[in-house]
């Protein structure tokens, strides 16, 4: 078995986080409902090959999760609205939107209107707020650029996880928003209830805490573990817990 992508609880509300398994070609769902038992360990990596539906195309490239050859290019990844819309979803109505990580960090980013929730739980944020509504994304992208220069418009995986257990600074939050014309605003939670920073770890060997964006939490003999599930794609999967000695939280041994 090889993990070959991840869904995150975003979307519906019947919507539920898992991994993406496959084996001799076929797909199927590993559930990451909080409370679920892992216990694989994680074996050779190499690409993940192509997922079309149900069904599986191999790959035994090096290049991880994805080798060059099954590396999508997204066109609007950096894209600031000097464009001619080469997409047809650049011609849908789009929001702009800032988005809130725990304690203190913003972004602003644009997405397709009726994406808009979806969009900012996909990411794991805190919070989120809309902006504006515009009628395609050219437009949206010009104004993301514009503030961009004062908020940013990205925030990496290790500070999401290194603020798991933390909340968004309310008084930060609200001088932020003081400055634009906000049309509504999002609170979220993801019930991780974590009281300090989990470990840092690569496996999928425990108790489901719980997800948030892509990352996801493992409880292990007393000890919460966050795993960026994208480092999880590309590798095989072996049945039996982690044989490696991971590093315990100093709550553990209280």
């Amino acid at each position: 078995m090889q993990i070959v992508g991840y869904e995150t609880a975003a979307g519906a509300e019947s919507a539920r986080p898992a991994l993406l398994v496959a084996a001799d070609g076929t797909v199927d769902r590993e559930p990451l409902a909080s409370g679920r038992e892992l216990d694989y360990r994680l074996g050779e990596r190499h690409c993940a090959g192509t997922v079309d539906s149900d069904r599986h195309t191999a790959c035994g490239n090096d290049g991880v999760p994805y080798c060059s050859a099954h590396t999508d290019r997204w066109a609007c990844a950096r894209c600031r609205g000097d464009c001619d819309r080469p997409l047809p979803s650049c011609r849908e109505e789009h929001a702009v939107y800032l988005a809130a990580f725990a304690p203190e960090t913003f972004k602003v980013g644009v997405t397709r209107s009726w994406r808009l929730e979806r969009r900012l739980r996909e990411q794991g944020a805190d919070r989120g707020a809309h902006l504006r509504t515009v009628a395609d994304g050219k437009i949206a992208r010009r104004i993301e650029a514009d503030i961009a220069t004062d908020v940013g418009d990205r925030v990496r995986m290790p500070a999401k996880i290194g603020s798991l257990h933390r909340q968004v600074s309310a008084a930060a939050w609200q001088d932020l928003l003081s400055a634009y014309d906000v049309r509504s605003t999002y609170t979220f939670e993801y019930g991780l209830d974590l009281a300090e920073r989990p470990v840092v770890e690569t496996v999928l060997t425990g108790t489901v805490r719980g997800t948030k964006g892509r990352a996801l939490v493992l409880e292990n003999q007393g000890t919460a573990y966050a795993v960026d599930m994208r480092d999880l794609v590309g590798h095989e999967l072996v049945d039996g817990g982690t044989e490696r000695a991971l590093q315990s939280s100093l709550g553990s041994f209280e």
